[in-house]
């Protein structure tokens, strides 16, 4: 949620961005900007190039040409590691933790990819916290193998959020959970974004995504197909086209 300050603000500026793997195009001329306090969602069909994307802006995948820019700082140079230490951390869509580390050891290795004149209690106390606001405090001492699937997304959201993240990518983080699970996730996203964390957010489950963000996006074949309000988007002839399919209702109160 934007905020009237934070409104002219860039957290992320994407320009002219261009990517592929051989002859395969998965980033053409990808152009957008992310407000400092907003939740910027992003769909597409399979293939379309979104994962990649957030891999670009992260770092663990380089651009063949194109600028980011985080809080006007180009970020182009800089490695997966870094860029964590400026302010951009992720999710990933399959949730992979330690299984037999506890929930606050495996949020603890969150912690280090911080700065490194953070103490040891310092990551503590941090740990602890994203333990909280992920709402996995009845958890501290479990296994992850443990975990079902809304809490592995959970202990996925507190890993990222010990490293105090001002930018959140989100991959698919509600794929896999069932219609009571989703609102439980939503609304800790709700609250991470009116904290002030910027999230850029793609997902499949449209209905769930258009409850939170204030512009979305549509890419496919690595190119942006529409960008703008949420509702305006997905009423664009060419995302019902090659995206939604004629049948679509976004639907679903979460």
């Amino acid at each position: 949620m934007v905020n009237e300050t934070q409104s002219h603000v860039s957290a992320l500026t994407v320009s002219d961005l261009n990517k592929k793997f051989g002859r395969v195009i998965v980033a053409e001329g990808i152009s957008f900007d992310v407000k400092a306090g907003e939740a910027f969602g992003i769909v597409g069909p399979n293939g379309a190039g979104k994962s990649t994307l957030l891999n670009l802006i992260n770092g663990t995948e380089p651009s063949d040409s194109g600028e980011i820019l985080f809080h006007g700082e180009p970020l182009n140079s800089l490695d997966p590691a870094e860029r964590t230490h400026k302010g951009i951390a992720r999710t990933f869509q399959i949730p992979k933790p330690f299984s037999e580390m506890t929930v606050y050891e495996n949020v603890l290795v969150g912690s280090t990819f911080l700065k490194s004149h953070h103490s040891r209690h310092e990551r503590s106390e941090l740990a602890i916290d994203a333990i909280t606001r992920a709402g996995l405090t009845p958890f501290f001492n479990t296994p992850a193998g443990k975990l079902r699937l809304l809490d592995r997304k959970r202990l996925e959201l507190a890993r990222s959020l010990a490293c105090q993240p001002k930018l959140l990518l989100l991959d698919e983080i509600a794929g896999g959970l069932t219609d009571a699970e989703l609102p439980v996730l939503l609304e800790i996203i709700r609250e991470l974004n009116a904290s002030g964390v910027a999230i850029v957010w793609i997902e499949h489950i449209v209905h769930a995504l258009v409850s939170v963000v204030d512009r979305l996006m549509c890419i496919a074949g690595g190119k942006v197909i529409a960008i703008g309000d949420p509702h305006t988007v997905l009423e664009d002839p060419k995302v019902i086209e090659i995206y939604l399919g004629s049948d679509f209702q976004v639907g679903g109160a979460v």
